[in-house]
């Protein structure tokens, strides 16, 4: 279990690493000294385990010891919504040419890909888009997840706008929960926000639609965004206190390239705190296990929890245990990466199931990622980052 979680209130940079120790447990230092990157250390344990592909498979830690739990899947690039930090309308109009369907990953080809990926030690699931529900058969998919290990944690990122129809058919098929995405009550700001394309309402309808169906505990996810919708954080907080849901304030990152990111309109974790904490004392909590990647906050009146992920202001890279699988079937280690290793030319090229497991083995074994703590080193006199190539997040799903 991760130390308890810092008290941005007394110290906002509390969170942050100490850039001349080593934050991943087990690993020497990545940074020397002078501040300059040091080599991760060798992982003797992936040299060992690769001379004997047709070995049962070991958990798999990466070049700083990073144990691979998490898996999330994206089943769709396409989305109802047009979220400006993730696909702004002005891009993704109706002529936009998303996915072909024959490039997209089948349901037969994810059920073997989370099957062996199982065998490496990874615990949870988390299906994301685009818009996942968007996804004809779905609960097919989520059914076959389920039938591979009846107590799997098999969680759902979602907009929401969908649940008061899928809802109970999710539920049957046994997914565990759901995340939604709101980032706003205030109808005016949210409709902007998703592309004018939905209200409040019919999201508010879709978590009712999800706690009628057991779908919980139910975690809510709201980007911030300076001068967009930081205004209404305490808004937020009020709406969902008592509720048992759990809310979450996301720093806003710079994910992918077409958010136009800049630094001025980061809300930092230790403001949300601060805004909260006037009007709603909380006080830290323990995280629920390590890696865990919202630092969490209890209401002193005994309302719940929010939850706030700093991965600007406080990286949390040395927990980070989560891989991506693309849409189209490449798996990516960092939310931030610029691409991803093609699984699915093995998949359609009759590779064996210890080729693929090769594969997974050599990309997690050899993976550095720790973008997130190198971005303040990065940052430029106008508050951007460099540009660069970057996986879209509607392709990774956050």
């Amino acid at each position: 279990m991760r130390a308890r979680a810092p008290n941005y209130c007394e110290n906002p940079a509390s969170r942050i690493l100490d850039p001349t120790q080593s934050p991943y447990p087990g690993a020497s230092s990545a940074v020397t000294s002078n501040g300059t990157e040091a080599s991760p250390p060798p992982n003797t344990s992936s040299t060992a385990n690769a001379a004997d592909a047709s070995s049962i498979p070991q958990p798999l830690g990466d070049r700083f010891k990073r144990p691979l739990r998490d898996l999330r899947i994206s089943v769709t690039d396409k989305c109802n919504f047009r979220c400006p930090y993730c696909m702004p309308a002005e891009i993704f109009g109706e002529k936009y040419p998303f996915l072909a369907r024959e490039e997209i990953l089948n349901f037969e080809e994810v059920e073997r890909l989370v099957r062996i990926f199982l065998e490496f030690g990874v615990e949870k699931l988390r299906i994301t888009g685009g818009e996942p529900l968007l996804r004809h058969g779905l609960h097919d998919l989520i059914a076959s997840l389920r039938a591979l290990d009846e107590n799997l944690d098999i969680a759902m990122t979602t907009n929401g706008s969908l649940l008061p129809r899928w809802a109970p058919a999710m539920a049957e098929a046994g997914l565990s929960r759901v995340t939604v995405s709101l980032d706003s009550l205030d109808p005016d700001v949210f409709h902007r926000m998703n592309g004018e394309r939905f209200s409040v309402d019919r999201v508010l309808e879709g978590i009712a639609a999800a706690e009628e169906n057991g779908l919980g505990p139910i975690k809510v996810n709201c980007v911030v965004q300076r001068g967009v919708n930081d205004h209404g954080l305490v808004d937020l907080a009020r709406h969902f206190h008592g509720t048992g849901h759990i809310l979450r304030f996301i720093e806003f990152m710079d994910v992918g390239t077409l958010n136009s990111w800049n630094m001025d309109e980061v809300v930092t974790g230790a403001e949300i705190v601060e805004r909260i904490n006037a009007e709603l004392p909380i006080e830290p909590a323990d995280a629920n296990y390590s890696g865990e990647v919202a630092s969490r906050w209890r209401y002193m009146d005994g309302g719940g929890e929010v939850g706030v992920i700093t991965s600007v202001s406080a990286p949390f890279c040395g927990d980070c245990s989560r891989a991506r699988l693309t849409t189209e079937g490449s798996l990516v280690t960092c939310l931030f990466a610029d691409g991803g290793v093609d699984f699915r030319e093995l998949l359609r090229g009759g590779a064996s199931d210890d080729a693929i497991r090769d594969l997974i083995r050599s990309t997690w074994t050899t993976r550095t990622d720790r973008y997130s703590e190198e971005r303040s080193g990065l940052l430029q006199v106008d508050g951007t980052t460099p540009k660069r190539e970057r996986v879209e997040m509607y392709h990774i799903g956050g």
